[in-house]
């Protein structure tokens, strides 16, 4: 079983494709998709359940360079 987590990722102004493309490289994700608003993008990730969500991504995610800010959101239950 897992846990689905929804990231958005703001980046550094000229850096979205690179860190998309690093994003990809990790195969940490199993969606990712550029999106308007205040953030660049959003990524769909599956934490297993024996992992700590925190940890699990800030070993896997959060130290791309030319990320400037993440918001997760977490899920519960799907309809």
């Amino acid at each position: 079983m897992t846990t689905c987590v929804f990231v958005q990722v703001r980046c550094i102004p000229g850096q979205t494709y690179k860190v998309a493309d690093a994003i990809y490289d990790r195969e940490v994700v199993s969606e990712l998709y550029s999106t308007s608003g205040e953030f660049d993008l959003i990524a769909k990730v599956y934490i297993p359940d024996d992992a700590d969500v925190g940890h699990y991504l800030s070993e896997r995610l959060f130290d791309i360079p030319g990320i400037s800010r993440t918001l997760t959101t977490m899920t519960f239950k799907a309809f």
